[in-house]
């Protein structure tokens, strides 16, 4: 029997917990490790909208975005992170997201 990938593991889990944001951004990172950024995004964007206070879904989603080539979305979704990080008194998340959005042009 071959054991299930983490990846695997996290899908079946999310399974049960659709909302949970620790198992969606573990998922999404496993996604960027594999260098499969558009389905990083898909789940740092279904994060933005199930779990919309989850502050590093906003960073990570805006650097693959940004790996992606597309800069645009990348920075609306770096400025909406900026706002809720702000929102939450996380200025040291704010000052990550503002320098890459800054590196955008």
């Amino acid at each position: 029997m071959t054991a299930r990938s983490r990846k695997e593991q996290l899908q079946e889990m999310l399974a049960d917990e659709p909302h949970d944001a620790f198992l969606r951004y573990g998922l999404a990172m496993e996604y960027v490790g594999e260098g499969n950024d558009e389905e990083a995004v898909r789940c740092f964007r279904e994060m933005s909208q199930t779990n919309p206070d989850y502050v590093p879904a906003y960073h990570q989603g805006g650097q693959a975005l940004a790996r992606l080539g597309r800069p645009a979305d990348a920075s609306a979704l770096l400025r909406q992170g900026i706002t809720v990080a702000r929102r939450q008194g996380d200025q040291h998340a704010a000052d990550e997201m503002q320098g890459l959005l800054d590196s955008l042009g």
